[in-house]
């Protein structure tokens, strides 16, 4: 499953998990979740109502049915947007089902800017260890928009 951190139409985190999915080998399905922005704001108070049925409810059996997840994020003020965190809130909850408990997740991002996501990539990852899920961590690709890559692959032994 992957979900694009943002919901502008033409978002380039979008486009990057699209694009994703189009390239998936043929024993991958790779399913490109799109109710980011039907996500009520995260709210003790109406937990119990929203893991019943709707928009929370969907997402949650979503991901707990993915074998792993791919998560685009673009970087808003050195962070994760909103609506990401929102769904990560939601996703988080033991009324969840505990749908990230141990569940593989890849982390990119796609940015026209100059810094790129890396922030934002950090602090998603940051946010999916208190999650307890399995980060993916490397190797890590950072494009620059001059066309060019900084390729950051783990040594063995470091």
């Amino acid at each position: 499953m992957a979900i694009a951190g943002s919901v502008r139409r033409d978002s380039l985190n979008r486009r990057l998990v699209e694009a994703a999915a189009e390239c998936a080998p043929q024993d991958i399905e790779l399913c490109v979740y799109r109710g980011l922005g039907e996500l009520p704001p995260f709210n003790e108070d109406l937990e119990t109502c929203a893991f019943t049925a709707g928009p929370v409810r969907a997402l949650c059996d979503q991901v707990r049915a993915a074998q792993g997840l791919l998560i685009a994020t673009p970087e808003y003020n050195h962070s994760v947007p909103g609506v990401l965190k929102n769904a990560i809130d939601w996703l988080s909850r033991p009324s969840s089902g505990e749908a990230l408990t141990g569940k593989p997740v890849a982390v990119v991002g796609a940015s026209a800017g100059r810094w790129g996501t890396r922030l934002a990539q950090a602090a998603l990852r940051q946010v999916l260890f208190a999650t307890e899920s399995l980060i993916v961590t490397g190797p890590a690709l950072y494009p620059r928009p001059d066309g060019c890559a900084v390729r950051l692959q783990r040594t063995p032994g470091r």
